[in-house]
């Protein structure tokens, strides 16, 4: 691999709320340290069919995952496939539709809530969570700052060259409380500090890092439909690579070939869309 690359996707902030409230983050825009873009993400907005896109560079109406109730073992090349036969390693701490998109499916609860598979063409290292009882009163979240520690601990013990993690813990405050509240505007404080110690301590072990999410959210706490509050989030990169200008927009498509080009990994035909950094 050419160079280490860790993708973090806070799932469902809007870009205003982004811009808004994750001051570390801005801090760092604004030092120079970091680069923000306006991220827009595939139709329909909801988060299987944007985790899905991510991961593969196709459109829903390719990958045939059409909502969160459509889940199952896709089968076009993605970042993780693609990694792996560049010779790299990867790691995911994530919700289990991820193993069921990238590595097997269905879920099992045993079987795949923690494996190490130096041999598999796809994700060598996963740690993953199921929200079993999610609903409106029973979050069903991981602590975030466990999940920053357990991405860091796989780098650490097994030097992953591509590393992703998603936490759905802002989408589920959102769903309950909607994004303009002040319940939100803790939960995103809190989040912007739990993340912020462990971005330099990746950046200090070699990694670039990109912070974005799925998808954003509206007032009344809804995604799924192209309105910019659901359809647009925030793209913060942390690296020496060149980018557009910050008024810009990425295509969420743009994300699996622009991360496959920076590691240095082959970019699969399918993934058509071009690279947003060089």
């Amino acid at each position: 691999m050419d160079r280490k690359l860790l993708l973090i996707i806070l799932d469902g902030v809007p870009y205003r709320n982004f811009r808004r409230l994750f001051g570390n983050l801005e801090g760092w825009v604004q030092s120079g340290e970091a680069r923000i873009w306006k991220h827009r993400a595939v139709l329909p907005s909801i988060s299987a069919s944007c985790y899905a896109s991510i991961h593969t560079g196709v459109s829903p109406q390719v990958h045939g995952c059409t909502g969160n109730g459509n889940v199952f073992r896709l089968k076009e090349d993605d970042v993780f496939s693609q990694v792996r036969k560049g010779g790299g390693t990867t790691g995911a701490v994530a919700h289990s539709f991820w193993s069921e998109f990238f590595n097997r499916s269905p879920f099992d609860y045993v079987r795949d809530i923690e494996y190490d598979e130096p041999e598999s063409t796809t994700i060598n290292h996963g740690r993953f969570h199921s929200m079993t009882g999610y609903g409106h009163d029973n979050q069903m979240t991981p602590s975030d700052v466990d999940l920053f520690a357990t991405l860091t601990n796989l780098c650490g013990r097994f030097d992953l060259d591509y590393g992703m993690l998603h936490t759905c813990t802002l989408d589920s405050m959102g769903h309950r409380f909607f994004h303009e509240s002040a319940e939100m505007d803790k939960a995103c404080f809190v989040m912007d500090e739990m993340l912020a110690p462990f971005i330099p301590r990746w950046r200090a072990m070699g990694y670039e890092v990109i912070v974005t999410a799925d998808h954003g959210q509206d007032d009344r706490g809804h995604h799924g439909g192209r309105h910019p509050l659901q359809q647009e989030t925030a793209l913060y990169y942390f690296g020496d690579a060149d980018g557009p200008a910050e008024g810009d927009v990425i295509d969420q498509l743009q994300l699996a070939p622009t991360i496959l080009q920076r590691l240095g990994a082959p970019i699969a035909d399918s993934m058509t869309a071009g690279s947003f950094l060089r």
